[in-house]
């Protein structure tokens, strides 16, 4: 598969804006191109004509992108189309809930070719995924643990692991829960976030590594963290890898190349 069978839905407001963007997406060889300029009008059409993609703006007349994407995740038939903010927001806060709602790539306003190609060929990996091959293990028996509070970044990131041949899945909220499945059962990947109330992920893994004494369980962290005072604190705790949020599937297969393969 390649970029110009793509069907994407561009929401953006501004005419200007609109004309730019399809201007690149013409250019990176897309032909199967519609429009909307609010978040209504984009759900009237996706309803009818769901798209490969969905490209929006953040700020709608009606609503904000991160409160489209929320709307499309809680409707089983739209819950797994992609969605991908472009967008000159660089606060935390406005950026954050979007990214644990699972958009799979955020781009800057304005954003270069290369931005736009990379962001794209993410999509056919989730669109056309395939397998992950690794030396020592088979992917299909891999035992995997993924801890997130929100209820749509645990799914999100156990359709990426299934996208990539992962099948065996369980889920936690938090910490606790967490040592909980642990101590029940013996995995061979711990996925979490950091930001959890009860017991943060950065918690998890000290009560991992120290308590438990489980020096050898890879464990990924996937967040949207940005100081570096707290990633570094958890590095020391005895992460294997970090990944930002929202993270490409080729990302997350070299990450479980290094801490799987390299591992073992």
């Amino acid at each position: 598969m390649n970029p110009s069978n793509i069907s994407i839905l561009l929401i953006e407001p501004s005419s200007m804006q609109q004309k730019v963007i399809l201007s690149h997406l013409k250019q990176a060889g897309i032909e199967t191109i519609d429009t909307a300029s609010n978040g209504e009008e984009a759900i009237t059409f996706i309803d009818k004509y769901p798209p490969d993609l969905i490209i929006s703006a953040m700020y709608l007349p009606d609503m904000s992108a991160t409160e489209l994407l929320i709307t499309l995740r809680k409707n089983d038939s739209e819950r797994d189309i992609n969605f991908m903010l472009v967008s000159s927001e660089t606060k935390f806060s406005a950026l954050d809930p979007i990214r644990q709602a699972g958009v799979i790539a955020i781009l800057p306003k304005p954003f270069s070719y290369d931005d736009l190609t990379l962001a794209l060929n993410t999509t056919l990996e989730y669109i056309d995924p395939e397998e992950i091959a690794l030396k020592n293990y088979d992917v299909t028996d891999l035992n995997v643990l993924v801890v997130d509070d929100s209820n749509m970044a645990r799914k999100h990131l156990s359709r990426v692991l299934t996208n990539i041949g992962i099948t065996k899945i369980t889920t936690a909220i938090n910490g606790l829960e967490a040592i909980d499945e642990i101590k029940a059962q013996t995995f061979d990947l711990i996925v979490t976030d950091f930001n959890m109330p009860e017991m943060d992920g950065q918690q998890l893994i000290e009560y991992v590594r120290n308590e438990m004494g489980n020096t050898f369980v890879p464990i990924l962290m996937v967040t949207s963290e940005e100081n570096e005072t707290r990633l570094g604190n958890v590095q020391q705790a005895g992460v294997s890898a970090i990944c930002d949020k929202p993270f490409e599937p080729q990302t997350v297969r070299e990450i479980l190349f290094r801490i799987l393969d390299d591992h073992a």
